[in-house]
């Protein structure tokens, strides 16, 4: 990989990792234009390690949050009076965090294999459209962030699983599953980035550990890191973007460009234009 193909797909995951369009997806799709084997293990580790740029971007642009949410965590394990909202916000994003963990280690060789695949892209990006357009057709958005409860965070939890397929899209997924708990949208969509730290970080350090002999035999090290530093200046953009963006609109303006994306994937794909592994 080349610094040019590594800005290009920083610049993507910036865009896409926070937007609900699906940033694996939109990279495999890239990955593939670029002429690179999407399935190759140093290019399934790139993908995995320059998240964990966009991640850096969501703990400076939440830093005041999270320091609050960390400081009340430890203050309420050791006070019991001290166990107020943020206390609980914090066991919820821990809470909401283990099922994509264990479904994600326990799934990875299947994630990272046969679901690196453009037709599966194409029909994630269809079919998690019309969860996205379900949730906002049927969500009540009453509750904010301080009315959030245990019930919503493992639900949240259970739902940002279906993330680990490409196309389906992980703000897509848990921003959807806030809505159908009743969440209004900024409520979701700041639980979505919450919940995004520890598990992209995870996934990107376990990456950087396991395949750092792949990223050195083929990706290289230099273009990881310079694919991650521009994921992390584009995502901040993106993340101030986002949630202007919800507090005025309703998630399901991004399904018609999900869709046709989805569409220009299935015509290039059906006239052999590229393939879809």
């Amino acid at each position: 990989m080349n610094l040019l193909q590594a800005i290009i797909l920083g610049i993507v995951e910036g865009i896409t990792e926070f937007l609900p369009v699906s940033s694996t997806g939109h990279l495999t799709i890239v990955e593939k234009l670029l002429g690179l084997h999407v399935n190759d293990k140093g290019v399934t580790a790139f993908t995995a390690i320059i998240q964990v740029g966009a991640i850096i971007a969501v703990i400076v642009y939440f830093w005041r949050d999270i320091v609050r949410l960390v400081g009340a965590w430890f203050r309420g394990l050791a006070n019991r009076n001290a166990r107020g909202q943020d206390y609980r916000l914090a066991w919820f994003v821990i809470i909401g965090t283990i099922p994509i963990g264990i479904i994600g280690l326990l799934g990875r060789h299947f994630i990272a294999g046969p679901l690196r695949n453009l037709w599966v892209v194409v029909v994630a990006l269809v079919v998690w459209s019309a969860v996205m357009w379900f949730a906002e057709r049927v969500a009540l958005k009453q509750r904010s962030e301080a009315k959030m409860n245990l019930t919503d965070a493992i639900f949240i939890g259970v739902v940002q699983c279906f993330s680990l397929v490409p196309g389906v899209s992980r703000s897509g997924a848990t921003i959807s599953a806030g809505l159908l708990r009743g969440l209004d949208r900024v409520a979701a969509t700041r639980i979505s980035f919450f919940l995004s730290i520890p598990a992209l970080i995870a996934a990107g350090g376990f990456e950087a550990a396991t395949s750092a002999s792949d990223i050195s035999a083929t990706v290289g090290w230099g273009a990881t890191a310079v694919g991650t530093l521009v994921s992390l200046i584009v995502a901040y953009v993106s993340i101030a973007w986002l949630l202007r963006l919800v507090q005025r609109h309703p998630i399901t303006v991004f399904i018609w460009y999900r869709i046709a994306v989805a569409i220009v994937v299935a015509l290039l794909l059906g006239f052999g234009v590229i393939s879809a592994t």
